[in-house]
């Protein structure tokens, strides 16, 4: 863990975003241990990213969390599901990555059972649903993704044959953020968000082990 500590305080958030690909997620709750990996994440660069809630250096309760040290989780509603999100620079530079993607690997009936019977990548093929997979509440915003029942375990990762770098969805009218291929993804991976059956490979674009 101290690897990727150093790393959430040494590099670019385009870079941690890109690192995060692959990277083991735990939930540890009352229903046992949920975990999988990331497959699609966004960057946001505020102050300087339009589409980034700490555009401006937008100061209020609801971004608090943006301005606390690496590997703070930053949770926040967006029509009415939960978001997770991850502090990448040090204390008052604004920046994170939102998780947008997960591949289930530990605890799948119990994801199912959170999503109320959905099976098979829409578990978890979009930011809301990966929240609700794993049964993240409020309670962990300002924990540390490090530390918390909510962690990485680096030991576990897995490594993308290919990264795709492409747009972020759902950010229109923000002038050149609007465009930024500021979203990473596993390519191939059938848990992306909205992805085309067409490029789904058969071994979920990871590497051998």
């Amino acid at each position: 863990m101290e690897q990727v500590i150093e790393y959430f305080n040494t590099e670019t958030t385009e870079n941690i975003a890109r690192y995060l690909l692959g990277m083991y997620l735990e939930h540890e709750t009352p229903e046992g241990k949920l975990g999988g990996y990331i497959v699609d994440c966004e960057a946001y660069l505020g102050p300087d990213d339009q589409a980034a809630h700490s555009y401006g250096m937008r100061h209020t309760p609801r971004v608090r969390a943006m301005y606390e040290k690496p590997g703070t989780i930053y949770l926040y509603t967006m029509h009415t599901h939960l978001i997770l999100n991850m502090i990448t620079q040090p204390e008052g530079m604004p920046q994170g990555v939102m998780i947008r993607g997960f591949e289930p690997v530990e605890g799948i009936d119990q994801m199912i059972r959170n999503r109320h019977g959905k099976t098979d990548a829409a578990i978890s093929d979009g930011p809301g649903k990966l929240v609700e997979a794993l049964g993240i509440s409020r309670e962990l915003y300002g924990a540390s993704i490090f530390s918390s029942s909510l962690h990485l375990v680096p030991e576990k990762r897995r490594i993308p044959q290919k990264i795709d770098a492409l747009p972020r969805i759902g950010i229109p009218n923000k002038g050149i953020w609007t465009q930024q291929p500021l979203r990473y993804v596993v390519h191939g991976n059938p848990y992306i968000t909205k992805q085309r059956k067409a490029l789904i490979k058969e071994d979920n674009g990871w590497r051998k082990e």
